[in-house]
């Protein structure tokens, strides 16, 4: 797989663009704010509806336009496939592909593959929970669709399970009775236990594939130069929230479903002491070590940028194990990394069967990965 065309009308800083690429490596220069990242957060809002710079479309609309439109043409082997997205702030977005319209704009999801990195991605090391959350959901979803539909029933059904509990732990506060009515917390804690059991199960598998592939990734770009053997082993542990550091959870939805809903019927009385689910995926954790230490908290700045980079790069190896080979996105990474790590990077992603670089510095990206380039400036793309 590999992006051929990509089109855009009214996004971000672009009122019209349009972009050819080729397999293989190609890069983006151009001057900082020169529109660069917007083409790439373009392609990534195509494989996943989101963006990985802001958490609204707001932003994605050019300035006194009602609308962006991003249209890509991906290349499989044997046929290509065309995508069309509108997207309308306040408004639900629409898609086509195809050309022919969608009932559901996630219908979409799977047309392309596209694992990208970019500075902002240090927040899976160094952030909160929901971040590292975040990146397993949106991994399981660039796997298999049908878990956009898993996570979206889990999400609608937390919020309604903590507006009920929220109506109760207020109605407790001011003495009054009104919405203090919890007689259907039971039929709540049967859908989230449902919903929530196939999230975790999906979790779980991902992270037992992932994790081989972390402690490599790491290796492959970093050298620990305080170890004999150069070598500090990257190693991830999923950490549900009703087991301790030790648990090891099931990984069967009917295993793990009775054993979710009696967690929270264990939690009952502290969350409506709080007004608040406390026991679910939503509450669970990524733990990311080196060696025998938690990254977050202990890494340095090269180790974090390190693990961050193995993260994407085992989300990278683990969708190529699936059958077809994703786009891999650099967006501004060789700039943060010194020439070892820039070297040990380039050639870990040699032989992909695509690789969109972006740099403002052209002497900052690898021989290796200088294949062809396109310069960006004052809202323009063009082949150099």
């Amino acid at each position: 797989m590999y992006l051929r065309v990509l089109d855009l009308v009214d996004f971000r800083s672009y009122a019209r663009a349009t972009v050819e690429f080729e397999p293989g490596p190609s890069v983006l220069v151009g001057l900082n704010g020169a529109g660069k990242t917007n083409l790439i957060e373009a392609a990534h809002y195509i494989a996943t509806l989101g963006s990985h710079r802001v958490a609204t479309d707001t932003p994605l609309v050019r300035a006194g336009a009602s609308r962006a439109i991003v249209r890509a043409a991906i290349a499989h082997v044997d046929r290509e496939l065309l995508v069309e997205l509108s997207i309308e702030p306040g408004k639900a977005n629409r898609a086509r592909l195809g050309r022919a319209p969608v009932n559901r704009t996630r219908d979409i999801l799977g047309a392309l593959r596209l694992v990208l990195f970019a500075p902002e991605d240090l927040s899976l090391v160094r952030g909160d929970p929901g971040e590292r959350r975040r990146f397993l959901d949106d991994l399981l979803v660039l796997r298999q669709p049908r878990y956009a539909g898993v996570r979206a029933d889990y999400d609608r059904v937390l919020k309604q399970r903590n507006a009920l509990l929220r109506s109760a732990y207020l109605a407790r506060r001011t003495g009054g009775s009104r919405g203090g009515d919890l007689s259907t917390l039971d039929v709540w804690d049967a859908h989230l236990a449902r919903h929530g059991a196939e999230l975790l199960a999906g979790r779980l598998e991902l992270c037992a594939a992932l994790g081989p592939h972390v402690g490599q990734a790491y290796d492959a770009v970093s050298r620990d130069r305080s170890r004999p053997d150069g070598v500090a082993e990257a190693r991830m542990s999923y950490l549900p929230s009703w087991e301790d550091a030790s648990g090891r959870p099931d990984t069967a939805v009917a295993d793990i479903e009775p054993v979710l809903r009696e967690s929270l019927a264990a939690a009952r009385t502290s969350e409506i002491e709080r007004g608040i689910t406390l026991v679910g995926p939503h509450r669970d954790e990524l733990v990311l070590t080196i060696g025998d230490l938690p990254v977050r908290g202990y890494a340095s700045h090269g180790e974090c940028w390190s693990y961050a980079l193995a993260l994407k790069l085992s989300a990278y190896d683990v969708l190529r194990t699936d059958g077809i080979e994703p786009v891999l996105v650099m967006d501004d990474v060789f700039a943060e990394l010194d020439s070892d790590r820039r070297q040990r990077l380039a050639q870990t992603l040699e032989g992909a069967s695509q690789v969109l670089v972006t740099c403002a510095v052209d002497a900052d990206v690898p021989a290796a990965l200088r294949g062809r380039r396109y310069l960006v400036a004052e809202g323009e793309v063009r082949r150099a």
